[in-house]
């Protein structure tokens, strides 16, 4: 009964759930489920993609900034 109450799925403010549903439907939950997570993946790359990115591109702001002082030195 727990686990049963665990599947339930709502879909715009209703309550369903999957046993009732048709094989279609059971398909195209597995679809949207596995589509949520993939972009969820797809942003946790993309975040340390950003991080990365910012990184190294301050270093090299870093680094040419350390290059013009000693040039004015």
């Amino acid at each position: 009964m727990a686990e049963e109450a665990q599947n339930i799925i709502n879909i715009d403010g209703k309550e369903y759930n999957p046993t009732d549903m048709s094989e279609e439907q059971r398909y195209l939950i597995a679809q949207i489920r596995d589509l949520q997570a993939r972009a969820n993946q797809a942003k946790f790359h993309l975040d340390q993609q950003q991080v990365a990115l910012n990184f190294f591109t301050n270093k090299l702001i870093e680094s040419l900034n350390q290059k013009e002082e000693k040039k004015v030195s």
